[in-house]
């Protein structure tokens, strides 16, 4: 399952998630983001109950993507006990992704 995360609950799902959390920075206009898109939909089922995933629309939400300064998208960021631990930018392989974990 993935999840949506905005600005009202970004620290609830994220910040204070007792598991690891991928985070897919993204906008509905671009183009990478959407090729990722079915990959990450992917290890979101592989991984579901040990990894939460999840996604940031940077046009809807701005303040998360300007706190975690995201210059460019896409750019996954792992998550684990509040801190990022992990970041891959652009269109990369599932491999990629998954060695953050």
């Amino acid at each position: 399952m993935e999840y949506v995360f905005n600005e009202s609950n970004f620290a609830s799902e994220v910040l204070a998630s007792p598991i690891p959390v991928l985070v897919d920075f993204f906008a509905t206009w671009c183009g990478p983001c959407r090729m990722l898109a079915p990959t990450v939909e992917e290890i979101a089922r592989e991984y579901e109950g040990r990894v939460k995933v999840g996604k940031v629309d940077v046009d809807v939400s701005p303040a998360i993507a300007q706190m975690l300064e995201i210059e460019s998208i896409p750019t996954l960021i792992l998550f684990k006990d509040g801190k990022p631990a992990g970041k891959v930018v652009g269109y990369v392989p599932k491999e990629k992704i998954t060695e953050m974990f």
